[in-house]
């Protein structure tokens, strides 16, 4: 069985119902998310992706944003990127009865504009590529960073790091809405 045919029998075995927003659609699932705990120091983040692909590193950018604004279990960051061979290890290295939100990257169909895939439920990482990883996160939140193709590792490598950049930050910024905590201090666009 080639990788996409894995890849369609894995998306249609995904038991969590899963939906398709904008920022504002984000912002709910993590304000009910803060509902469920509201004790900041029992919520863990696990970003998953890497730094050496421009698509793939939206979970540890805000893995990275969410650390540097004070949040003490973020596992997956562009410094210590969790990625498909950490993985395992540093998803079990979060505490037991943490409240956990998983967030990567994904592909979406070209006529989306950016925006997100969210469930309540466990993320399945690596499954849009034909990856079989275990399943991680009582929430999770997916950020597309590209059009679905026939080439997905080409197209998640290839995506706009811009809009990569603004996706990391406005979740980022509803992570630290939904918590009531101030937002984040926009870097802006680089400079030239």
């Amino acid at each position: 069985m080639g990788n996409r045919a894995k890849a369609r029998r894995a998306r249609l075995d995904d038991p969590v119902p899963r939906e398709r927003v904008g920022i504002d659609g984000a912002a709910a699932l993590l304000r009910r998310a803060a509902a469920a705990e509201p004790d900041r120091g029992r919520v863990a983040f696990l970003c998953i992706g890497t730094d050496r692909s421009t698509g793939d590193a939206f979970g540890p950018l805000v893995g990275t944003m969410l650390a540097e604004a004070g949040w003490v279990h973020v596992v997956g960051t562009l410094e210590r990127p969790c990625d498909a061979d950490m993985y395992d290890a540093m998803r079990t290295a979060i505490p037991e009865g943490m409240l956990t939100i998983a967030i990567d990257a994904c592909l979406g169909t070209k006529e989306e504009e950016p925006g997100f895939i969210v469930g309540e439920g466990p993320l399945f990482p690596g499954h849009a590529v034909g990856k079989k990883l275990a399943p991680a996160g009582h929430y999770s939140i997916a950020g597309i960073v590209g059009p679905k193709s026939p080439k997905p590792y080409w197209t998640i490598q290839h995506a706009s790091l811009r809009e990569v950049l603004e996706l990391a930050r406005a979740l980022a910024g509803a992570v630290q809405a939904a918590w009531g905590l101030p937002a984040l201090p926009d870097a802006g666009p680089p400079s030239a």
